[in-house]
């Protein structure tokens, strides 16, 4: 086997929204209200839907740049590589990454759709999440067929209306959704409220991937004002540990074994240690907890109902089986800074080399096909599924790095470590604008 023979399916990716999604998704009417890109005085691109804005979230579109812009704050789609928000860019860009599918998470809408949580009018932002989806299936993934696993998000406000939404994107070919690791943390009914139990219904009988991503909770905190961004960024994708917990004792897992829980970004290397402090809590503890798992242990449900993924973590590889093999799949993670465009092939292929080829085919493609019900190679045959076939279709793609500007953590010039006050006075200074609302 070389790198050339591997096929790579991302079930983490990102996309940035163009400013002309609703156009073809919405009635003239609604059209007029539905959420408008917009350019600030200080030319800053940002997004208003009622009377809230929001722009690019922070280290979210730097692919393509050199690392020392990797802390900028790309302010304008002048300042992001063009296959962020455009489909036929991604797809030259997932072919000279030797990326064969990808799933794709959304921007200003955050990636769980939590956006339009806090509208006024929830009618329209009901509409909008409808609008967003048609988008999104028909458009971006449709844009390309047979490149892309479709992901929806949904009106999390209302279970009914979740799963009236889930329905319909069925029906459409979608099979995922977004929906947040730690609901209770952005005023929602909490995991174990009976109010979810329509959704966790609806997602076991149509084996529908329920995705969380790191960040869609409580976002994890910087130790202080002053703690270098390093130990955040760090962190950051074990930070989705407190919510796997939290899900591993779902009741409804015990009642649905089909229901499946995708911890989006998470990374491998921390879930040998949680299972095993799992298994040991509940036999050090259940008989006066009272949890009741059906002869089973916490590490025998986390392997039938949890889905993994991982940039680079060869520790959690090298624990593979601790994990579960048949759980484990890859990501790009394409745009963001933790990307290794282009050369995510070759470093993935360094790191499962030695692996039996069986398990190589199950952790790069096997698994994400058959979590999401998702087939490229029927559709363009294995022969031209491969890194090597389809760098072959990317000779032109221009991979050098380049510079797009951007707003900067620390002055121009200055050298000395970006602490947590750094990124977050960048934020704050996103818009330029005193009063962006009135942009």
């Amino acid at each position: 086997m070389t790198v050339e023979d591997l096929i790579i399916i991302s079930v983490d990716d990102h996309v940035v929204e163009p400013g002309d999604m609703f156009d073809q998704h919405l009635p003239s009417e609604l059209l007029a209200q539905a959420p408008k890109l917009k350019e600030a005085p200080n030319g800053s691109h940002y997004w208003q839907f009622e009377d809230r804005v929001v722009a690019n979230g922070g280290l979210n579109a730097v692919v393509g740049r050199p690392k020392d812009e990797y802390g900028c704050e790309p302010t304008h789609y002048s300042q992001l590589r063009d296959g962020v928000y455009k489909v036929k860019d991604r797809i030259d860009d997932m072919n000279v990454n030797g990326i064969l599918g990808s799933m794709c998470f959304g921007t200003f809408v955050t990636f769980d759709g939590g956006f339009f949580i806090g509208a006024r009018d929830r009618k329209l932002a009901h509409r909008m999440v409808q609008a967003y989806n048609d988008w999104h299936i028909d458009e971006w993934c449709g844009g390309a067929p047979g490149r892309f696993i479709p992901l929806a998000i949904t009106p999390l406000w209302d279970v009914e209306l979740v799963v009236e939404e889930i329905r319909r994107v069925i029906k459409k070919g979608c099979s995922a959704i977004s929906f947040p690791d730690n609901p209770a943390a952005k005023g929602l009914p909490s995991l174990h409220s009976a109010v979810w139990e329509p959704l966790w219904k609806i997602c076991a009988e149509n084996e529908v991937i329920i995705n969380c991503h790191i960040g869609t909770g409580a976002p994890p905190p910087h130790a202080s004002t002053e703690s270098p961004v390093d130990a955040w960024l760090t962190s950051f994708p074990m930070s989705i540990a407190q919510a796997a917990s939290d899900w591993l004792y779902l009741e409804a897992l015990r009642r649905y074994p089909t229901l499946k829980i995708a911890l989006s970004e998470g990374g491998l290397g921390w879930i040998p240690y949680l299972l095993e402090r799992a298994d040991y809590t509940f036999e050090h503890h259940h008989q006066w907890t009272n949890l009741d798992l059906g002869g089973k242990l916490p590490s025998d449900v986390f392997r039938e109902h949890f889905i993994t993924c991982f940039i680079e973590d060869k520790f959690g590889l090298k624990n593979r089986h601790e994990i579960g093999v048949d759980s484990i799949c890859y990501e790009c993670d394409y745009p963001h800074s933790d990307t290794v465009w282009p050369d995510s092939a070759d470093r993935l292929f360094a790191a499962v080399k030695d692996m039996p080829q069986n398990e190589v085919d199950k952790i790069t493609h096997l698994n994400a096909m058959r979590f999401y019900k998702y087939d490229p190679i029927s559709i363009f045959g294995r022969e031209n599924c491969s890194v090597g076939a389809l760098r072959a279709k990317a000779m032109h793609v221009d991979v050098t790095p380049k510079s797009q500007g951007g707003q900067r953590p620390l002055a121009t010039g200055e050298r000395r470590q970006v602490i947590a006050s750094d990124i977050m006075k960048l934020f704050d200074r996103n818009f330029g604008l005193d009063n962006p609302k009135a942009a």
